[in-house]
């Protein structure tokens, strides 16, 4: 329980940057996707992909392994020689991020030929800087994570987006269009990475040199990080690449028009990043103070309640976007995307993959050390894929613009999912962890229901509406605002009724979510409902 609370207080602390921080990127995306073209938004999104995608090749997995080595260092009172774990993961980021930075600028290009774009190619230089860049702010955040102070993350990422929102909406506005975009995008990077790097120094390091004992020697330091880290590293990469593989192979195919429908989708996944980069990132230092050979049952208590109440926020929030889809799209450009609807419903079904593990499987594998299983387990998913991807490359002239959308979006969902079953299997059997299947089960009969329904009532408020004459925009308001609470009120009511959500449920995550003020008086409202419910069935 005292792990639960932390670990909730951590996320809750990282929720607030990501809601924040996306919020406010969120206005300037309103106003980029309604000034700019829809051709010109899909150009924009394909001029990130060749940045993202070397970003993957830049961290070597350095970051994970500074996280784990400032938290279990803090937990065993050796914070003398946090100094040197600091310095040596600041310095490979910075030389591997100039590097690569170097890459990408060079090759921009040739990428741009590739993807019937040549305008992309100025962009795609641009964007080289977010590399560099990215590995500070990337730093930063190991930091930041490895001490706990998920605030000061969020401080970092709250002001990125700002200068993001700031600029690249301005420039677009003053006549520079997507040029304009990608700059904000560019600028927006370096100031976090400034920012980052400053408050880590300020706030956690310069204290840490008054500890500081003996020579600094970097190989020393360095290498048991990288021994950790490179597996981590593998395995992100496959992870990582794959999504974006796809949506660069799918671009020449679908065209900048539906990929514009494809990036306006994208946007809204980014909601369903208020629940998983938070609980995951928090997760992973509470699994890497639990020692397997030791703590073998607080180990799967750890993992099975990590995933139960992880599926009771992702799994009802991913079912309420793929029904309201519609209206969330058209309610901020009308019938300016008109594939995003659709998009956007199939994108977001891979975080049904919770209910089994999939977000707690990759932080329990890096947290007790495992970094090499969760290596195979990337590469079993790459194997996987591979097929997908052929289909994608010998096909594309015979495909349509749409169909080859589908199955880049497809083979996005596909790509993890047979990495994930065995390494699921593999704790299972090594471990004895695992999720309660049968709980998962019934949160997801509890969300679909309130989704089926939900997506069901939207004819109700037009019609309704359609006797004062109103716009269709305000039908469209009122469908997504209606649809919203029919969800929200049957799957409270719904969850504690099936068995979904027990008392014990509701006092654990009122425990959990006791230390975050006002949020948690909040909170009270919808579980007292589940528990008022939870008590009704038993009475019946």
């Amino acid at each position: 329980m005292n792990m639960g609370k932390t670990s909730a207080t951590g996320s809750f602390q990282l929720l607030i940057g990501v809601v924040v921080s996306t919020v406010i990127m969120a206005l300037g995306t309103i106003l980029l996707n309604t000034v700019l073209l829809r051709d010109q938004v899909g150009l924009y999104g394909v001029a990130l992909i060749p940045s993202s995608l070397i970003n993957f090749f830049r961290d070597w997995g350095v970051n994970s392994a500074m996280t784990k080595q400032i938290a279990s260092l803090r937990a065993a009172h050796r914070e003398s020689e946090i100094h040197d774990v600091i310095v040596s993961g600041v310095v490979f980021e910075v030389i591997s991020g100039a590097i690569l930075s170097a890459i990408c600028f060079a090759i921009a290009g040739p990428l741009a030929l590739f993807l019937k774009m040549p305008e992309a190619a100025t962009l795609i230089s641009i964007m080289s800087v977010s590399i560099f860049a990215g590995a500070i702010i990337a730093a930063a955040g190991a930091v930041f994570v490895g001490f706990e102070k998920m605030m000061l993350n969020s401080l970092t990422t709250i002001l990125q987006s700002i200068v993001k929102t700031a600029i690249g909406p301005l420039l677009v506005i003053l006549g520079f269009g997507v040029l304009g975009a990608v700059v904000g995008a560019a600028v927006s990077f370096l100031a976090g990475g400034i920012i980052g790097i400053i408050i880590v120094y300020i706030v956690l390091f310069r204290p840490l040199r008054k500890l500081k004992v003996g020579k600094f020697e970097l190989r020393k330091t360095l290498k048991p990080m990288l021994s950790f880290g490179v597996p981590l590293m593998i395995s992100n990469t496959v992870v990582g690449v794959g999504p974006l593989l796809f949506a660069f192979l799918m671009a020449p195919i679908a065209g900048a028009a539906l990929m514009g429908d494809y990036y306006a989708a994208s946007y809204f996944t980014v909601l369903l990043t208020f629940f998983t980069i938070p609980i995951s990132t928090a997760l992973f230092p509470t699994f890497a103070k639990v020692d397997p050979q030791k703590e073998p049952e607080l180990l799967r208590t750890v993992f099975a309640s990590s995933v139960k109440y992880t599926s009771i926020l992702v799994v009802p929030s991913t079912m309420i976007i793929m029904a309201l889809s519609n209206p969330i799209v058209n309610t901020l450009w009308p019938g300016k995307f008109p594939s995003a609807p659709l998009f956007l419903t199939i994108s977001v079904i891979v975080n049904l993959y919770v209910v089994v593990g999939n977000i707690s499987l990759g932080t329990f594998l890096s947290g007790i050390g495992e970094t090499r299983k969760l290596m195979m387990q990337s590469m079993l998913s790459l194997v996987c894929s591979l097929p997908l991807i052929l289909l994608l490359i010998l096909y594309s002239t015979n495909l349509t613009p749409i169909l080859g959308a589908l199955i880049g979006i497809l083979g996005i969902q596909l790509a993890t999912l047979p990495g994930t079953i065995w390494g699921l299997v593999w704790i299972s059997k090594r471990y004895k962890a695992k999720a309660d299947l049968g709980n998962s089960a019934k949160i997801l009969v509890a969300s679909g229901i309130a989704g089926v329904i939900s997506y069901l009532s939207l004819s109700i408020p037009p019609m309704f509406l359609s006797a004062f004459g109103v716009s269709v925009w305000v039908s469209t308001v009122a469908s997504l605002v209606f649809g919203f609470f029919v969800f929200l009120v049957l799957f409270l009511v719904l969850a504690p009724l099936i068995g979904a959500v027990n008392q014990t449920d509701i006092s654990n995550m009122r425990a959990m979510f006791s230390g975050l003020g006002i949020i948690s008086k909040i909170l009270e409202i919808p579980l007292k409902l589940m528990g008022q419910m939870h008590k009704f069935s038993r009475k019946t």
